[in-house]
């Protein structure tokens, strides 16, 4: 940790990152930087990141994406070779690498799931859903309520919350959304008009870790089946472990028509989304490989960190190892918070590594969050919850990270309290 005047340089360094935010990224956004004084992050490795200053925090943020810890070895290492013969594909010749990383991929989807597209992102993957469903001739979208799929605009016509989707206006036709958990609301929806396509989260992570009743999600596929509905199941944050289950919904024995991944999928290191789908629901690209093409999309440096993160998650053991972690975590975080704060808090909950707490309002889960990061933890606000925290750690995490986590926590919870 720096001090004297190289903590002042650091600082004067911090406020041209906010000020750079101010000017040409987001006024908005530099201004919360500021006020919440957010240290610059300089390096991350494993379950840590470093600032400016040399202080060192515990990643649990994120939004979900470092279940492999920061620049996992292995994965960097794929990357870092790819780089230096052949970061991209000519798109006229074969491409053996995203061949390779489509194989890898659907050898770990539910059965039936094996003809795979990659995107650049969890938002083009929920666009490349939604047009799959369209040329299916599934032209109305059923959507969930406080459900989250990205801000582009197919992605924002199916995210549920009306501050992001009303400053936009008119988004794509067709859409309805109901309430999350709501077997009779799907089902009825389903029901009126022409067949549908419904696109559901088997936890709503951005939605404030919200957790539907138990065969939910198998009552869902059930009314799709007996309405002619297409099943598109967003497993972007849910999915590759992060729940404790290599997919939320094969643990609950569902198989969609259209799964969805992303985030853990690069490993941490490299951006990029997948849409899996059956041969059915993918037909029309086989007859015309031109309906959509991604100039980058499974490009080879993102094949390869797909193939070397899917390994990390297989020999490393980490999906039952985010079981088993967020196992002990849950009933340890909801106890720290109810002994320190019970006023303030509505709910714990979680499954495997994706935990939430929920507060009394959006004020009290700010200032649990700044507690958080002056005890060197980050965390991540929740998009369509500003009144939940959210935690999504490594399934990485050493003893010693485990303990510094409940530590901070107790300690921010008793801070909120005084």
């Amino acid at each position: 940790m720096t001090t004297g005047g190289a903590a002042e340089k650091a600082d004067v360094a911090a406020e041209a990152v906010f000020d750079g935010h101010r000017r040409h990224v987001s006024d908005g956004m530099g201004r919360l930087l500021r006020m919440i004084k957010a240290p610059v992050e300089i390096s991350s490795a494993g379950c840590h990141i470093t600032d400016a200053q040399g202080v060192r925090y515990l990643s649990c943020g994120g939004n979900g994406v470092f279940l492999l810890g920061h620049c996992h070895p292995r994965v960097v290492h794929a990357v870092t070779e790819q780089l230096r013969t052949r970061p991209l594909a000519s798109h006229l010749l074969a491409d053996p690498t995203m061949v390779a990383a489509a194989s890898a991929l659907a050898a770990v989807t539910p059965g039936g799931l094996d003809h795979l597209t990659f995107t650049n992102s969890g938002a083009e993957a929920v666009e490349m859903a939604l047009k799959l469903a369209k040329v299916s001739g599934r032209h109305r979208i059923i959507a969930m309520d406080n459900g989250f799929h990205g801000k582009t605009l197919g992605a924002l016509s199916v995210t549920g919350r009306d501050r992001y989707r009303d400053a936009v206006g008119a988004l794509l036709p067709g859409v309805v959304h109901v309430p999350f958990g709501d077997i009779a609301a799907v089902t009825a929806a389903l029901a009126q008009g022409e067949p549908a396509a419904v696109i559901v989260e088997p936890v709503q992570a951005e939605g404030g870790v919200r957790i539907p009743p138990d065969g939910y999600l198998a009552a869902v596929r059930a009314a799709c089946d007996r309405h002619e509905g297409l099943l598109i199941v967003d497993e972007i944050q849910t999915g590759l472990g992060r729940v404790g289950s290599l997919w939320g919904c094969a643990a609950t024995g569902v198989t969609p028509d259209v799964l969805l991944c992303g985030k853990i999928l690069g490993g941490g290191v490299v951006p990029v989304g997948a849409v899996a789908a059956t041969a059915q629901v993918h037909a029309p690209l086989d007859r015309d490989p031109f309906l959509h093409t991604s100039t980058f999309g499974g490009n080879p440096v993102a094949a390869v960190a797909v193939m070397s993160a899917l390994s990390v998650l297989e020999d490393e053991d980490l999906v039952a190892r985010s079981r088993v972690v967020g196992a002990r975590l849950l009933p340890e975080i909801d106890a720290a918070m109810r002994a320190g704060c019970p006023d303030l808090v509505r709910e714990v909950r979680g499954v495997g590594l994706l935990i939430g707490i929920e507060f009394s309002g959006q004020r009290a889960a700010m200032a649990m969050t700044r507690a958080l990061l002056r005890h060197r933890v980050v965390v991540s606000h929740t998009l369509n919850a500003s009144e939940v925290v959210r935690l999504t750690p490594p399934a990485i995490l050493a003893e010693s990270d485990i303990e510094w986590l409940l530590t901070a926590v107790r300690a921010a919870a008793s801070e909120l309290r005084g």
